[in-house]
């Protein structure tokens, strides 16, 4: 470039020189990396709200039965459909049998083999009884006629032992009456067992409800603890909330509900919690707890998910503030304040929170306090620093001043 000799031109070409460093200077301070870091914000204002908290669950059954069998074995037949209500001990299906039949047809020989071992050893003890009172007899009066010498002593002898013998003889009836007595009674309840074991083959509804799943079908091997059929009691529909454990300390049964379902978005149901688990998820950080509606909605189906919100009681009166003014510094919750001086970073903690943004500022100990009427930054531009020149607009939308 070839620089003007006359001095008028010299002047010009500085002038035009300095011109364009200024706009470049303007420019850079305005829109470049020079130029000041745009923020909202926010009065810090006392005043107190009823929080709430939200959540999304899914629609269960308080009540559900898993219907099985108690022994393995293969479905015979199922006497009911998915959809379909059935009455409590209606048969809902039955399992084969197999040689339960023979096996207590056979019981029932045995049983009637065994009433007649005992008939007959009632007869014997009966034989066994009248022998021994008539050799008593005989041997009594032998005793006598020997002791006045009218028989020999060897006579006696024979007739003590024929008396010795027929007390073995009842002693022995005995015994066998007690054992055919025994043995009837194991039979009994051998046949006690299999008859109870025959009536659990049919599956029967524990109570009244409505049938929602058919997880086996006839001729199906199913093993001991499997179900069959699934069933709810309809009226027993309640929603299996999940809420974020922070600012959930006053979560407790009895809260009041909004409730509303994905099937129908437009209509808002009234419930209350009905309980609060005593163990949370330690992986999600939330809490569980289950909602039930103060009237069952027509058509409400298994898992259908709801969004829910819980209305807590009102807050005492705290510094509010909104929740985007909450801001991390490395392992630090606080807020920039904007005050003559510049920026300011002042450690916080958050209390309760309600749904339209406004939440609770707890000071922390040690830390410099917000008061009432502290300007405080909710947006910016950018991450901000301590010494961050910023300019206060009302809104950071394009085309905001």
């Amino acid at each position: 470039m070839k620089l003007p000799k006359s001095l008028p031109q010299r002047l010009g070409f500085a002038l035009l020189l300095l011109l364009l460093l200024s706009g470049l200077v303007f420019l850079f301070s305005r829109v470049g990396p020079l130029a000041p870091t745009r923020v909202s914000w926010v009065k810090v204002e006392p005043g107190s709200f009823s929080p709430a908290l939200f959540g999304i669950g899914l629609v269960e059954a308080r009540r559900s039965y898993a219907v099985g069998p108690t022994v393995a074995g293969r479905v015979l037949r199922l006497s009911v459909d998915v959809g379909e209500t059935v009455k409590a001990g209606q048969l809902l299906a039955e399992m084969d049998p197999v040689d339960l039949e023979q096996r207590l047809t056979a019981l029932d020989a045995s049983s009637a083999r065994a009433a007649s071992l005992i008939a007959s050893a009632q007869a014997q003890l009966t034989d066994s009884r009248a022998r021994q009172q008539l050799a008593s007899v005989n041997a009594q009066r032998y005793v006598d006629l020997g002791a006045q010498n009218f028989i020999s002593a060897g006579a006696v002898e024979a007739k003590l032992q024929e008396q010795t013998s027929s007390d073995a003889g009842r002693a022995g009836a005995e015994a066998n009456l007690t054992a055919a007595r025994h043995e009837l009674q194991r039979l009994q309840a051998e046949r006690a067992g299999l008859s109870e074991q025959r009536a659990r083959l049919r599956l029967l509804a524990p109570s009244a409800g409505l049938v929602i799943a058919r997880e086996a079908e006839a001729g199906s091997t199913v093993l001991v603890g499997q179900s069959v059929l699934r069933l709810i009691d309809p009226d027993s529909l309640w929603i299996k909330l999940r809420l974020d454990q922070a600012g959930s300390s006053a979560l407790v049964a009895g809260l009041p509900a909004q409730i509303v379902l994905r099937s129908n978005a437009a209509q808002t149901l009234a419930g209350r919690v009905a309980r609060v688990e005593s163990v949370s998820d330690s992986v999600t950080e939330e809490r569980l707890a289950l909602v039930a509606f103060d009237r069952l909605p027509p058509g409400l189906t298994i898992g259908e998910l709801a969004e829910v919100s819980l209305q807590l009681p009102a807050t005492a009166a705290a510094l509010l503030l909104p929740n985007a003014s909450f801001h991390r510094r490395g392992d630090q919750l606080g807020v920039w304040r904007v005050d003559a001086a510049g920026l300011s970073f002042v450690p916080v903690r958050m209390g309760l929170g309600s749904l339209d943004g406004r939440v609770q500022v707890l000071p922390m100990a040690g830390q410099p306090v917000l008061k009432q009427g502290d300007k405080v930054v909710t947006f910016s531009e950018t991450e901000l620093r301590p010494d961050s020149r910023i300019k206060v607009v009302d809104t950071l939308l394009k085309g905001g001043t």
